[in-house]
């Protein structure tokens, strides 16, 4: 029995322009036979003019446009759902192309509009106190992905405003997702065809990844270190997975070797747990901790989510605890929880991917 031979074609699947950098979109731009200057104008829409929509780059001739239609498209965000707290917060969750969710939450103080990235979806890590470790890691986010969601969330403020800061503590360990995260941040600080932030407004929180430090500090963005512990004891029940990795002598060596540029110093953050970290006797050890090290201290009482056996300290012990270390010497805030009744404070990050 005889058959006709059928020849099966794949079907090429649309570049997407987001996931392109620089040298791709040069590289690229190339092989369609285009001058250089295209991949600049390209940029300049998807990063400067958030356009969705490929008939809007308007400096680009009918013919070009339909060119570009024909074999790419600008994969934004388009299941996004907010949640906003009674303070004025807002937890947007962006649905991402294979169905997972990653969370960023918008956070309004005066003039200022401070947005929380994640950089994976869920984490690798294990700190105890923390609703997103529970998730485990579902995988890291791509330079794009992390972009995007502050393309999306500028989308959904109004035209006259702008983010004035960057923060990634999200969901995820920044620095265990480094090559993405550095392309991300490369996007969002160039001036010339990014989005234009400047990296001090930019602040990276690390578990304690020490390894990475040599990496973040050509990026020339603010590190914060979650210290969470004075002691290894202490620390390898809260963190146990970094801090095996990197026990405090190993870490806070890493933080005095720092190149930290005139006038710019580390954060480190400090998450109070009644009854656990919370003493006069752990903010006692601070001074020789941190002896040498530029910095400054953000104290943050834990913000409680369902089935944690951690509690919140009273705000006695809390002030009691900032009054020792400023009387070491140190500057020492208080961060105040934002957006904890839709679980969009520091920690809570996750709830519906559980």
């Amino acid at each position: 029995m005889l058959y006709d031979s059928v020849q099966i074609v794949p079907v090429r699947k649309p570049t997407n322009l987001l996931a392109m950098d620089w040298d791709d979109m040069r590289a690229w731009i190339s092989t369609l036979g285009w001058p250089p200057y295209r991949a600049k104008q390209i940029l300049c829409w998807l990063y400067q003019k958030r356009v969705t929509h490929i008939s809007d780059m308007t400096n680009l001739s009918l013919s070009d446009r339909s060119r570009l239609q024909a074999m790419a498209t600008i994969t934004r965000a388009t299941n996004v759902t907010i949640r906003q707290a009674t303070d004025g917060t807002k937890k947007f969750l962006l649905e991402l192309a294979d169905g997972l969710e990653v969370e960023s939450v918008l956070i309004p103080e005066g003039d200022r509009l401070t947005l929380c990235v994640s950089t994976q979806v869920g984490c690798t890590l294990d700190c105890d106190f923390c609703l997103t470790g529970k998730m485990g890691l579902k995988r890291n986010l791509k330079a794009h992905e992390i972009v995007n969601q502050v393309l999306t969330v500028q989308d959904h403020i109004p035209l006259k405003s702008r983010l004035t800061s960057l923060v990634f503590m999200g969901m995820g360990e920044p620095l265990a997702n480094m090559e993405e995260l550095s392309d991300a941040i490369n996007r969002l600080t160039n001036a010339d065809w990014g989005v234009g932030m400047s990296p001090r407004r930019m602040t990276v929180s690390t578990a304690g990844l020490a390894s990475r430090f040599k990496e973040v500090a050509p990026l020339q963005v603010n590190l914060a270190i979650s210290l969470n512990a004075t002691t290894n004891v202490q620390r390898d029940a809260l963190m146990p997975a970094i801090n095996k990795l990197h026990p405090l002598s190993q870490l806070l060596k890493a933080c005095r070797e720092y190149p930290l540029q005139i006038g710019r110093r580390l954060t480190f953050e400090y998450v109070l747990l009644a009854g656990v970290n919370d003493s006069i006797a752990d903010a006692k050890r601070f001074p020789k901790l941190l002896d040498g090290i530029r910095c400054k201290i953000n104290l943050i009482p834990f913000n409680e989510f369902h089935g944690s056996a951690y509690t919140r300290p009273s705000d006695r012990v809390i002030e009691q605890f900032q009054m020792v270390l400023r009387q070491a010497g140190f500057d020492v805030f208080i961060r105040k929880s934002r957006g904890r009744d839709v679980l969009g404070a520091c920690g809570q990050l996750g709830d519906l991917q559980l």
